[in-house]
């Protein structure tokens, strides 16, 4: 099947990689010529593990076709995926212009039958007027279908989560567009969930609105845990190890981040806002959430007193592990309060740090975990990325003006820590 993606972030450029190392023919359309000409070579974007080699591998094939040129792709595709992105306003709502730009664009060029499906995280009704838009602006004698497929690929595990989902949600309203998106996905594991449009617009808040309340509610517990001398990480695990409950995303650390839980939480209230429902329940995960990276500041600032002049060492930047990503990262909330509180701040990421500098202004970087954490008064580490478990951490403490650490993600063992010599903080502990 010849398909197209519009837009090459995480979810276009995974999801079109996948299709084409299927077997399919696929266009990927963006809007940036040096990225479009860097794709052709093989030169992706974004770090992502094992998709270098998925796309260098199709694009030699000549399955997976990149181009700017709309007249190029849609006419041939069968099925065309809206992939772009939806950022929050600051009234909390999905900016959904960019989703009505290529709408309209792709629309003037259908030719033949098309199924046209967002990928792209919309509030619902979305899909209606992305319906009206193509039928202003089609040809007279295409047809199309419009189709609502939402993703739910994890950053650091994209390609295992596009191949192998624990589900497939297909909004749909024709049984053509059914059988086309059913015969595209056949390779593909996973569920599959049919339903109308609007159910699969709604799927896809509240599964990531679920998992951001999870996380919010973990870090609740931690919070009062530390108050009550009990041990939030054991409290936690054996709420986990309920079988109704189940242990994913019930870790306490410094807070949710990345493209999707802030946005999506703070587009589902908008939602319920504009429908006359009050959802206090994520409003608190919300703040719940603010406060999770606030008491990493003020840990820092009960560890050392004054903050002022002391050199921090932060390792890990990316909102998680395995990737690049630093949207809404937890670090950047945390870094720019101990900046605005006069700390002297030397950071590390083993993928992050051009990401970083981009946004973090006035931090110095090291060439690795141990040049970092030199001279410094404290050490927060603030994502759990692989190589930061098992460092020496005796080493970083002979590095070390002050042997203070504070563990925002409960990585280390706390007694070990201590006997190493260092004034140890975790979350929850």
């Amino acid at each position: 099947m010849t398909i197209t993606f519009v837009g090459h972030g995480y979810v276009g450029l995974v999801t079109a990689a996948i299709f084409a190392d299927l077997g399919n023919t696929v266009w990927v359309i963006g809007h940036t010529e040096e990225k479009i000409e860097n794709l052709k070579k093989g030169i992706i974007p974004i770090y992502e593990p094992g998709l270098a080699e998925v796309v260098k591998r199709n694009v030699k094939a000549k399955r997976l076709l990149f181009t700017l040129d709309y007249e190029k792709a849609i006419p041939a595709s069968k099925v065309v995926f809206i992939a772009v992105g939806t950022p929050p306003k600051k009234t909390g709502e999905a900016d959904l212009s960019v989703v009505f730009e290529v709408a309209e664009k792709i629309g003037k060029h259908l030719d033949g039958y098309t199924v046209v499906a967002t990928k792209s995280t919309v509030p619902v009704g979305t899909n209606q007027n992305v319906k009206k838009i193509i039928e202003k602006v089609k040809p007279e004698k295409a047809t199309f279908d419009i189709a609502s497929v939402p993703e739910f690929l994890r950053e650091g595990q994209a390609l295992s989560d596009t191949l192998h989902p624990d589900r497939i949600v297909m909004g749909v309203e024709t049984k053509e567009a059914k059988d086309t998106l059913l015969e595209l996905h056949k390779p593909i594991d996973g569920q599959r969930v049919v339903a109308n449009v609007a159910t699969a617009e709604m799927i896809k808040y509240a599964a990531n609105a679920f998992l951001a309340t999870k996380i919010s509610f973990a870090n609740a517990i931690a919070q009062l845990s530390e108050k009550v001398d009990a041990d939030g990480p054991k409290v936690l695990t054996a709420v986990g190890f309920d079988r109704r409950v189940g242990s994913s995303f019930l870790n306490a650390g410094a807070g949710y981040g990345g493209s999707c839980f802030p946005k999506d939480v703070k587009a589902l209230i908008a939602i319920s806002r504009e429908h006359h429902y009050d959802f206090t329940l994520l409003q608190v995960v919300e703040e719940i959430n603010k406060h999770a990276m606030q008491s990493v500041v003020d840990k820092a600032e009960k560890l050392l007193g004054d903050i002022k002049g002391k050199t921090i060492a932060v390792l890990g930047l990316s909102f998680k592990p395995d990737t690049d990503d630093m949207r809404d990262a937890p670090s950047i909330y945390v870094i720019n309060k101990l900046l605005e509180k006069g700390a002297h701040i030397t950071a590390f990421d083993p993928i992050a740090v051009e990401n970083s500098k981009r946004i973090l202004k006035g931090v110095n970087y090291g060439a690795d975990a141990y040049d970092t954490v030199k001279g410094a008064d404290l050490l927060i580490l603030m994502t759990e990325w692989n190589e930061f478990r098992q460092m020496d951490l005796l080493k970083a403490k002979n590095l070390m003006k002050q042997p203070i650490l504070l563990d925002a993600r409960n990585i280390y063992d706390p007694a070990k820590a201590k006997k190493i010599g260092f004034n140890y903080t975790g979350v929850g502990r």
